[in-house]
């Protein structure tokens, strides 16, 4: 009798804890400044190396994970030998045209750079819309920008579509730092 290997115990996705904030911060702050680098101008990114910008976004980490908004806000941490390498962030969507009950939103999914290619991604994104499932949303929204071919091909063959919607971010509250976005979507059910 042959049994099929299961999931490795050095990779896991999970819900995340307070004591992940640091690396939580960490992770985000790298990933956003390779998926951002391009698109903004020089100082406008924190720095992932700065240990006091790491501080503030660990503070922010610890606020959401220990009071979350509203019951349905989730933070998965991808893990590889017990070390976090990615995030995803799942939450009822804020935008006006949502269904408040039946919207969810992918919020933040993010791998740090040097860890990408592994199967984070997947394993996050599937958890994600386990987790999205679980509270009983019915669809789910996902923001990226515009000109991120790579995130869009990757939601895309994951069975995620453009639903038409778009928009621009000011960054910097007076029209001098903007970014586009549009909206992808899946049903959930």
């Amino acid at each position: 009798m042959s049994s099929s290997p299961g999931p490795s115990a050095d990779l896991s996705v999970r819900i995340g804890w307070s004591d992940d904030a640091g690396p939580l911060a960490r992770v985000q702050l790298r990933a956003w400044r390779d998926r951002y680098a391009a698109l903004l101008p020089d100082g406008a990114l924190p720095d992932a190396g700065d240990e006091e910008t790491v501080a503030g976004a660990a503070a922010h980490w610890q606020r959401s994970l220990q009071r979350p908004g509203d019951a349905r806000n989730r933070v998965l941490v991808a893990l590889e030998r017990q070390r976090v390498v990615g995030l995803a962030v799942t939450q009822p969507s804020p935008d006006p045209d949502a269904d408040p009950v039946g919207d969810a939103e992918l919020a933040e999914l993010a791998v740090d750079p040097d860890e990408r290619r592994r199967g984070h991604g997947s394993r996050l994104l599937q958890a994600a819309v386990d987790t999205m499932r679980a509270d009983r949303f019915r669809r789910a929204v996902c923001w990226l920008v515009a000109t991120d071919d790579a995130t869009r091909a990757f939601l895309t063959g994951a069975g995620w579509e453009a639903d038409g919607a778009h928009r621009t971010l000011d960054l910097a509250g007076d029209g001098s730092v903007t970014v586009k976005q549009v909206r992808l979507h899946t049903a959930l059910d």
